[in-house]
């Protein structure tokens, strides 16, 4: 990744008087023009760097510079390398584990790499899951058509997109692009994606639509929730919502949200069994009810 390396060569900079490019590059395992584009950003980013030739030259970031070798507080790295390590969760290793190296070392930070903050990214697919981010990354950086399997609550479909982002949101995984099938933006969630293939077809990156850009924009919550709660999923609330969502009254739990998909407040109510009663909408309570009547005679 450009950012890791970035930040690696300013650690290794401020770490040492002078590096020559040939050794960074052999450091990063990439190629001196590319060191030399990595030398031209962080002079664009403010970061005064000096080369030298002949003996005894090299690059160097200028002295004045160097009076603080910190670039970072150690609450400030402490947080990068909490974020790398839940990053290296789903990332291949090798990779991570480098930039790691170089942010923990002589950095004059006391920083241990026992962070007290764990970030896990993964799940129970973490296999499948990693090769498909690394594959996504893969993908827009070279700017490649993707095909694969997808199956949402209509079915399945087989779709082919122009990757733009891998995101984590809404405590999962989605690739974000442009579907050549729907001609729209699209997210697609990583678990439900299968038989992911990387086509030899190229495409020209199009302009994201500021609307498209916000994902939350999605969730418009503009569907009223009414329901009332039995006080042991007191808990259970506050995990969803937050303190204070609901309000104590002498029949239960009270509590009045938004909801944008029926589907999914559906599934999520009947997850509390008989310890919740919708009051409004009345479709919802409907639909509970015929789900529940339908589960009885499953069991007759």
């Amino acid at each position: 990744m450009k950012l890791d390396r970035l930040l690696g060569i300013l650690t290794l900079l401020l770490q040492k008087d002078h590096m020559t490019a040939p050794i960074l590059a052999e450091t990063f395992e990439v190629t001196r023009r590319t060191i030399g584009r990595d030398i031209d950003t962080l002079c664009r980013a403010g970061i005064p760097i000096v080369t030298r030739q002949g003996g005894g030259g090299g690059i160097s970031i200028a002295e004045g510079f160097k009076l603080d070798k910190s670039v970072l507080t150690a609450d400030e790295l402490s947080g990068l390398i909490a974020a790398l390590k839940g990053l290296g969760s789903v990332s291949e290793r090798s990779g991570i584990e480098r930039t790691l190296d170089k942010l923990h070392a002589n950095t004059g930070a006391v920083v241990s790499l026992r962070e007290p903050v764990v970030i896990d990214l993964a799940s129970h697919y973490r296999g499948h899951l990693t090769e498909k981010i690394e594959l996504f990354k893969r993908a827009v950086r070279e700017q490649r058509v993707t095909a694969f399997d997808y199956y949402y609550e209509k079915g399945e479909s087989h779709r082919r997109i122009e990757p733009y982002f891998v995101i984590f949101q809404w405590m999962a995984w989605y690739v974000f692009g442009f579907c050549l099938e729907r001609r729209d933006w699209r997210l697609f969630k990583l678990t439900r994606l299968w038989n992911l293939s990387l086509c030899d077809e190229t495409y020209s990156p199009r302009e994201i639509p500021p609307e498209k850009r916000d994902f939350n924009a999605r969730f418009t919550d503009d569907k009223k929730l009414v329901a009332l709660f039995d006080p042991s999923a007191k808990y259970l609330l506050i995990d969803f919502y937050g303190l204070n969502c609901y309000t104590e009254t002498e029949d239960g739990l009270r509590l009045e949200i938004g909801y944008t998909n029926r589907d999914y407040i559906v599934s999520w109510l009947l997850g509390f069994g008989d310890k919740v009663k919708v009051l409004e909408p009345r479709e919802v309570a409907d639909e509970i009810r015929a789900t529940a009547e339908h589960i009885r005679k499953l069991y007759k």
